[in-house]
């Protein structure tokens, strides 16, 4: 009796338990999911963008004529007082002579000095005929002085004597000018070479409008310039500030003397600084996926200029981060938990191992981390990233 009354039990038992086997194993397995704690600190809105240094003025030293520049010495880097020589030129050396050139240039020199030993001689005569007027004056006006001869006859002899003193000032004049045209000849074949002539030149001293350092040297090796080419760039790093090139969305958002913390220039310091000017007129940019971009630039000075400038230069990479908005003990969750149901702001919390949708109202974001006003608490734990398979009290567990 008793056996039968143990296989009448054991049925039913078997089965339940073949039952629960069965409903655990087609029962869905908890999907596994990546989770975040709700947390309370400090909340920072920025916006990063990446910028380049700058100096505040850039001085370009040009030269101020054509000539011949000799070779610059101060390098890029070198530091220039006010007033210190930069460069220095010269003026231009004669072109060299083709032989058909050379040969009239020396038969013009021949010629040059044909003339002048012409007016030499010329000269001569003239001295003569001078002299023999001037004694002819003389003995006309002695003649009149005892009335030998008429007052017509003294005031011919005076024309005469006055007509050939001019004649001989002319003549003198023409030996001059004949003498220079024998060194202009001259001068032709003494430099027909082409060379620079080996005796001390004329020479131009440009001096540093500013104190600072060498920038760049656009030329450095002796020859030929033309007026206004450059020559060297000097500034003074004291100036250094830097340039971010802002999304026109972005800039909108940024003032006057907002904080900016610098990173990501090679140094393990946090360089800090403050907006000096957002420029009034933008500019397109195309990005490196081929989209037009309006962008704005935003100039920004060092809170520490000379602890900048002595480890930057200037075309230096920065990457800025503009302090918008930021709070001490602010609610806050990963952005990538939230998502919209109905227009409304929504995150999966887990409660008990489930997924529980909750409406929250969000405030400010700053990229990966966004504000919230409402409907959590520090210490909850939200799902990131909830994928297809998570629903309103669908079994989760943490990945």
């Amino acid at each position: 009796m008793v056996m039968k009354q143990r296989k009448r039990w054991m049925v039913p038992v078997v089965a339940v338990g073949l039952l629960v086997v069965l409903v655990l194993a087609l029962r869905p397995s908890p999907v596994p999911v990546n989770t975040a704690e709700v947390r309370m600190g400090r909340f920072v809105e920025s916006v990063d963008e990446e910028g380049r240094t700058r100096l505040r003025d850039i001085y370009t030293v040009s030269a101020p004529i054509g000539g011949y520049l000799l070779r610059v010495q101060p390098e890029p880097g070198d530091a220039v007082e006010l007033g210190e020589v930069l460069f220095r030129m010269e003026p231009h050396p004669a072109p060299a002579l083709d032989a058909r050139s050379l040969s009239q240039a020396r038969e013009n020199l021949s010629a040059a000095r044909a003339r002048r030993d012409n007016a030499e001689a010329n000269l001569e005569t003239i001295q003569a005929d001078a002299r023999f007027a001037e004694s002819e004056y003389q003995r006309y006006r002695e003649l009149h002085e005892r009335g030998l001869v008429s007052t017509t006859d003294m005031d011919r002899a005076r024309a005469s004597r006055d007509r050939q003193v001019a004649a001989r000032r002319a003549a003198e004049y023409a030996v001059e000018v004949a003498g220079h045209e024998v060194e202009s000849a001259r001068a032709v074949l003494d430099i027909a070479s082409g060379e620079r002539p080996v005796d001390e030149q004329p020479e131009l001293q440009v001096r540093s409008p500013v104190e600072g350092v060498i920038l760049r040297r656009h030329r450095c090796c002796e020859g030929a310039i033309g007026a206004g080419e450059a020559v060297v760039d000097v500034g003074t790093l004291a100036d250094l500030e830097v340039q971010v090139d802002l999304l026109s969305m972005m800039a909108v958002r940024v003032r006057p003397d907002m904080r900016v913390l610098m990173t990501g220039w090679g140094g393990d310091e946090v360089l800090e600084g403050t907006v000096r000017r957002i420029e009034p007129a933008g500019f397109t940019r195309v990005s490196a996926l081929g989209v037009e971009e309006q962008r704005v630039p935003v100039i920004i000075d060092f809170d520490d200029p000379e602890l900048a400038w002595q480890q930057l230069g200037v075309g230096y990479r920065v990457e800025a981060e503009f302090l918008l908005w930021e709070a001490e003990d602010i609610v806050q969750v990963p952005t990538s938990a939230l998502f919209r149901v109905d227009g409304q702001w929504t995150v999966y919390v887990i409660d008990n191992g489930r997924a529980r949708q909750r409406s929250v109202e969000r405030g400010r974001s700053s990229g990966l981390v966004t504000q919230i006003i409402s409907g959590l608490e520090p210490g909850e734990v939200v799902i990131n990233h909830p994928g297809d398979q998570v629903s309103e009290g669908a079994r989760v567990r943490a990945d």
